[in-house]
């Protein structure tokens, strides 16, 4: 085992670097960078009678423009004086120390800016997990046992159709019929806690949390459904068509003794080898039209706007910080399948 992690560490190396690479080429060609953009705004200010801002005063000269030492002091500004290769290096060498640098545009680091996004990514990822593996697992247990039941077919249908609607379009649904929309006024439009939320007692601050984020995690959530208990529910009848349950029914053993003792254990294994990513992945995960639909500032629309705004830092910050997390949870999922599998050896993984 432990030569296959080792292993896997060493490959994470060429993949960060290829996922990098391919990054950094593609924002090199990209137009409209953050020099262009800046140039832009300053000259947007200045036909408004405005001020640039303090890192950027005097380069503009207003209706001259900027001549091409201004441009040359702009380009320094923003370290793209340098030959990209040398920028290349000198970014992976800061990653490597967890020095993700500054956003060019909020002025702070993009460690603190990710961190405070956070809250609202992790409280969609987290809800949507653990509400999704809660459910789906005891739902599709319940449809393997009866399937082809009558109980089968309802659930399967309104899964599918709930599958079928965007998520999206659930949240505007939701919004007009219980956010103060064309009919009942139940929920807050916006915002994860009210304005005088640091003003109420600890038992009011939970009410107000989770009368805001019910809505969001109703439109995460019910799209989510349909892939899990699926899931669960052809694990189950896979491992009940097998031998050993008959082998276990001639033997006088109980329904129940058989599902949870025999059958529970083995159709359970490819679904808990995906908890470890599905759990890290919470945390990031982040969905730019719920975020819009309910006013959330998290992590969708920090990545949307840093697209944008050729904001590199964040964008390649970022991009480096979730590969990064992302190998790492496949990782944990393998270890995870040999620690419940005991037949799988990592040799026949390598």
């Amino acid at each position: 085992m432990f030569a296959y992690i080792i292993k896997r560490l060493l490959l994470m190396i060429p993949t960060l670097f290829g996922v990098m690479l391919v990054t950094f080429v593609v924002t090199q060609f990209v137009p409209g960078g953050p020099v262009e953009q800046l140039v832009s705004q300053l000259q947007q200010k200045s036909q408004a009678g405005g001020e640039a801002s303090s890192g950027v005063q005097g380069l503009y000269r207003g209706a001259t423009g900027l001549d091409q030492e201004r441009l040359d002091e702009l380009r320094a500004l923003y370290g793209f004086d340098k030959p990209a290769y040398e920028r290349f290096f000198t970014l992976l060498w800061r990653y490597l120390q967890f020095d993700f640098g500054e956003s060019y545009y909020h002025h702070q680091s993009v460690i603190d800016l990710v961190i405070s996004k956070l809250p609202v990514s992790i409280s969609l990822g987290l809800w949507t997990f653990f509400i999704v593996y809660l459910s789906c697992i005891p739902l599709g247990i319940a449809k393997a046992v009866r399937d082809g039941s009558r109980f089968d077919v309802m659930t399967s249908t309104l899964i599918l159709v709930g599958y079928a609607i965007p998520g999206f379009v659930l949240g505007i649904t939701l919004l007009v019929l219980f956010g103060g929309g064309s009919f009942l006024d139940w929920f807050p439009l916006r915002g994860i806690v009210s304005d005088n939320w640091a003003q109420l007692s600890w038992f009011d601050k939970i009410l107000d949390y989770l009368w805001h984020m019910t809505l969001p995690i109703i439109a995460s959530v019910v799209s989510s459904f349909a892939v899990m208990t699926l899931l669960t529910k052809n694990s189950f009848l896979e491992e009940i068509n097998k031998q050993y349950v008959l082998t276990a029914k001639t033997k006088g053993l109980t329904e129940n003794v058989i599902l949870y003792k025999h059958v529970f254990r083995n159709a359970m294994i490819p679904l808990v080898t995906g908890f470890p990513a599905a759990f890290i992945g919470a945390f990031f995960s982040s969905s730019l039209l719920i975020e819009t639909i309910f006013s959330l500032d998290g992590l969708g629309l920090l990545s949307y706007h840093s697209v944008l705004q050729r904001d590199y830092p964040v964008v390649l910050g970022t991009l480096y910080m979730f590969t990064l997390l992302g190998l790492i949870a496949k990782l944990l999922s393998d270890i995870s399948y040999v620690l419940i599998d005991p037949r799988i050896q990592f040799s026949s993984m390598s």
